[in-house]
């Protein structure tokens, strides 16, 4: 129910507007322009109704003192006895939305204010719609860059580009219904990770901002982070199903403002760097740009001095078994896999393992996974690539592998797996594919 405080020191005519407003709306009162700013302040009220004259703070100035201390166009209506019209032009000039003379009729009243707050709505909805994401109902790229450039040029705090990971395999895996789901819980997400005096936007797809105000300390950023790729994982399985294997996640570079500068534009391609860091040395993190950082994500070597480079590419204390790597780094081996395959039509083939726990285990399907994984890496060949897609599942590359042999490896990967003690309490099943 929409809320309008009542001003009006003739205490009849108070009583009077009260009695007819009550009727449809929540009303609260005031006897004084003083009281009405304190009443104001406590009840955040739709609409003004104001007398004009009044001692102490004049109706006039009651709405200049509003409008100035808020900083915003308040809905304001007066009330006035006076026939001159010059007092009705002065309140228009001032910003009124309408006037209306005394004695009043209850039913012109009642229609007259809510001819103005439907306007008030009809206009708070265009300027919600200027400003927010239609899809999250965070703010939008514009509105989020112009509030969060008047922070970093006056506050402090910490600015923040927030990706989230592998969202495009959702849309291509699951369709864009879907897509939209994770969108709209990843937005929650973030809501809940920040404060109400942070900023938070989408800058477009799955690209976010925010600015969290007086933060100073990196263990901050770090913990929001966790949250955010806990949480997210956890309302995909529970979206998309257990067995979902995207590595969804966020992907977060930082910057201190003011530390290092307070220009939006400048805070933003650092933060953004520090995000490309993030990215590419495997996702679901963080990252804060220093400006006197060095990139060490590379090792200056002479130019032309292939050896040096060589040596510095190869594999060091090369560990016995299969090549086990994170899931964005296995995706760049095989999407190099496919496009030597497409040129020179290689056999490679692919093997999916999944443990399942039964009824009667006692030990939790990590430890289990863990064992399995151990087994796996064993099992395998060096020239071999593994990598763990779920908490059960694990997927591995097998070069210049025939389709005839694939069951000789699933076979010894069985009776390896065999001799572990998880293996009574979880069983295993296998795919297999052939890269195309």
């Amino acid at each position: 129910m929409k809320k309008i405080l009542i001003v009006d020191d003739e205490k009849i005519a108070l009583m009077m507007a009260n009695h007819i407003l009550s009727s449809a709306y929540d009303t609260v009162c005031a006897s004084s322009g003083e009281e009405a700013l304190k009443v104001f302040k406590r009840e955040k009220p739709d609409l003004v109704l104001s007398d004009l004259r009044m001692p102490g703070i004049s109706g006039y100035e009651l709405q200049k003192r509003l409008q100035s201390e808020y900083e915003e166009q308040i809905p304001f209506m007066f009330m006035t006895a006076d026939t001159d019209e010059e007092t009705e032009s002065k309140g228009f000039e001032n910003g009124a939305l309408d006037f209306i003379r005394k004695p009043f009729r209850a039913d012109v009243l009642l229609q007259r204010v809510g001819n103005i707050l439907k306007t008030v709505d009809k206009i708070q909805g265009l300027k919600k719609a200027a400003v927010m994401d239609p899809m999250t109902g965070l703010l939008n790229k514009a509105s989020s860059e112009s509030e969060i450039a008047d922070l970093c040029r006056s506050g402090q705090g910490v600015l923040m580009m927030i990706d989230l990971d592998s969202f495009k395999l959702v849309n291509d895996l699951y369709g864009h219904a879907m897509g939209d789901k994770i969108l709209l819980q990843f937005a929650e997400i973030l809501r809940a990770v920040v404060r109400p005096i942070d900023i938070i936007g989408r800058m477009g797809g799955d690209e976010f901002i925010a600015f969290c105000q007086n933060v100073q300390e990196e263990i901050v950023i770090e913990k929001k982070v966790r949250f955010i790729n806990k949480y997210i994982m956890e309302a995909a399985h529970e979206f998309m199903g257990e067995d979902m294997t995207i590595p969804l996640g966020a992907s977060v570079g930082c910057v201190f403002v003011p530390n290092e500068g307070t220009d939006f534009a400048a805070l933003y391609k650092k933060a953004d760097k520090a995000l490309y860091s993030v990215k590419k040395n495997g996702k679901h993190g963080f990252k804060f740009y220093k400006e006197d950082s060095k990139e060490k994500n590379f090792q200056e070597i002479p130019e032309s001095d292939i050896s040096n480079t060589i040596q510095i590419l190869n594999e060091r204390n090369k560990a016995r078994g299969a090549f086990i790597l994170p899931f964005e780094q296995f995706r760049t081996v095989y999407q190099f896999l496919a496009r030597l395959n497409a040129n020179y039509q290689k056999e490679v083939s692919l093997l999916l393992f999944s443990i399942k726990e039964l009824e009667h285990a006692v030990i939790p399907v990590e430890e289990a996974s863990d064992q399995f994984q151990e087994v796996l890496k064993n099992s395998m060949r060096q020239s071999d690539t593994i990598t763990k897609t779920a908490k059960n599942q694990f997927i591995v590359i097998l070069p210049e592998t025939e389709a005839s042999n694939i069951s000789v490896v699933i076979s010894r990967v069985q009776e390896n797996w065999k001799k572990e003690d998880a293996s009574a309490m979880f069983s295993l099943t296998s795919e297999t594919d052939i890269m195309r």
